[in-house]
């Protein structure tokens, strides 16, 4: 087994690291064994305050560094993120859950994207309009937009914190981000690669807390100019709401519920491969994790036992053991959740083919759950399961399918396995997603839009896309004299 040492987490502030003002902490337990392993500080609306004055400033200061000089810092930081990748990646499983394995990945895949924006940043460009009186000039300037709150969840703390604040970042913003409770040292170690790179004080900074107290406070303050949250849909709404009310622009990157569609032409062994590795990710603690297998009845049968077989492959366990391939949830509710979800599908005839229940008394731990003959009426057919249970069910003809995946008001990712390039056609053109890997897992590089549609939310965190959210166009036109 892996070991480490576990550390309390503090705020950053004005470049500083510190403790709340009043002293108030919150316990970090370890998903594997339900103990707690260490605290993280819990922020007021004094260290609120102080963050924002430190925020404004930090703005004032970092939009003023030419671009290039920008991405330097930013390489630097990527760079130091690699050097201590091993020992981010063992704090990450330890306070969330994930194999030892799949954290250093999220650990290195943090640095390429840090690297990608530093770049993207230096191609931020305006124009020149032709004027139509030749004594005038006309340009477009692209300027950052302000002070930026961020807000992440705990299935990727350091993902779903990287792309925002890189992004933030390489436009010339600040960058302050309320991060997760649940998960605070991992992304604490992303920002002080941050800080040690040589960012300036108040350009980046973090907070933990009470997550309403804190969004109802940084969100309208005339301060922030920019809000991005990654979670679920119905809190999406509500903060997309308070930054509407207050003329904020936002980035909602929200809940989904990925249909996998596989064709009656598709290569089982490749969709069980590439579905079942991706649903099975981070115990499908993910937005854009498969979760309604849509495949057609001629090879149903053949589908479901090869994927059943995957499930029951998977080593369960503690995040830091040697050979473990799917971790505990990453807490107490996650387990509930999944009970109910599995009970309401066998009580609306559905067959548990493996797995679908709790494992063990510690720990958060869950059996990889296949379920076939689901009913469109079953729970885990219209609510994201946010766990490792992959439902299954027949269809007759790739448009029936089509018509299943577009049926719900969520259009994050989906996937598809087909030969046929006229099914490519067809399920390029018609579904309502976001995103779309067909014959494959989900491959989402920084150079590509990462964002949905309909109820999954709107902007990208990914390519050229992401960096128009952080900048304001600014039209001058200048008549000679």
């Amino acid at each position: 087994m892996v070991t480490s040492s576990y550390t309390d987490t503090r705020l950053l502030i004005n470049g500083e690291w510190c403790d709340a003002l009043s002293g108030k902490t919150i316990d970090v337990l370890n998903p594997a064994t339900g103990q707690p392993i260490g605290k993280v500080a819990h922020a007021g609306i004094a260290d609120l305050d102080r963050a924002l004055a430190a925020a404004q400033h930090g703005f004032e200061t970092w939009r003023k560094v030419p671009a290039h000089e920008r991405a330097g810092i930013m390489r630097r930081a990527a760079a130091l993120l690699r050097e201590r990748a091993e020992e981010v990646a063992r704090l990450m499983t330890m306070e969330q859950g994930k194999p030892y394995a799949e954290s250093r990945v999220e650990v290195l895949s943090a640095a390429d994207i840090i690297e990608w924006f530093a770049d993207e940043g230096r191609r931020v460009y305006g124009r020149v309009v032709p004027p139509r009186n030749l004594s005038v000039q006309q340009t477009v300037l692209k300027e950052p937009i302000g002070p930026v709150a961020a807000f992440t969840p705990w299935n990727f703390p350091i993902n779903q914190v990287v792309r925002k604040l890189s992004a933030a970042l390489a436009s010339g913003c600040s960058f302050l981000v309320k991060a997760p409770e649940e998960t605070p040292a991992s992304p604490a170690a992303l920002l002080k690669a941050f800080a040690d790179a040589g960012v300036p004080a108040g350009v980046i900074g973090l907070v933990f807390g009470d997550p309403a107290e804190i969004s109802g406070y940084l969100i309208p303050h005339p301060v922030i100019r920019k809000v991005t949250f990654t979670g679920s849909t119905p809190v999406g709404k509500q903060l997309a709401a308070l930054a509407g009310a207050h003329m904020k622009r936002a980035t909602m990157e929200l809940g989904g519920h990925a249909p996998v569609i596989v064709a009656e032409d598709a290569d089982v062994e490749l969709a069980v491969k590439a579905a079942g590795a991706a649903k099975f990710r981070n115990a499908g603690q993910v937005c854009i994790s498969p979760t309604r297998f849509l495949v057609h009845n001629s090879i149903r049968e053949d589908f479901v036992r090869a994927l059943v077989k995957h499930a029951e492959g998977l080593k369960l366990g503690d995040g830091l053991a040697e050979g473990t391939s799917l971790g505990p949830l990453a807490n107490a509710r996650r387990l509930t959740a999944m009970s109910k979800v599995v009970e309401d599908a066998r009580a609306t005839g559905a067959k548990i083919e493996t797995g679908g229940e709790r494992v063990g008394t510690a720990g958060n731990f869950f059996a990889p759950t296949v379920i076939s003959n689901v009913s469109l009426e079953a729970d885990v057919f219209n609510n994201e399961p946010f766990g490792p249970v992959a439902a299954v069910r027949g269809v007759d003809s790739l448009e029936e399918a089509i018509a299943e995946a577009n049926r719900l008001p969520f259009g994050l990712a989906g996937y598809a396995f087909t030969k046929s390039f006229k099914n490519v056609h067809l399920l390029s053109q018609q579904l309502e997603v976001g995103m779309l890997w067909i014959n494959q897992p989900a491959t989402p590089w920084p150079e590509m839009p990462f964002g949905g549609v309909k109820d999954s939310g709107y902007g990208s965190e990914g390519g050229p896309e992401a960096m128009e959210a952080y900048l304001v166009t600014k039209s001058v036109t200048v008549a000679a004299v």
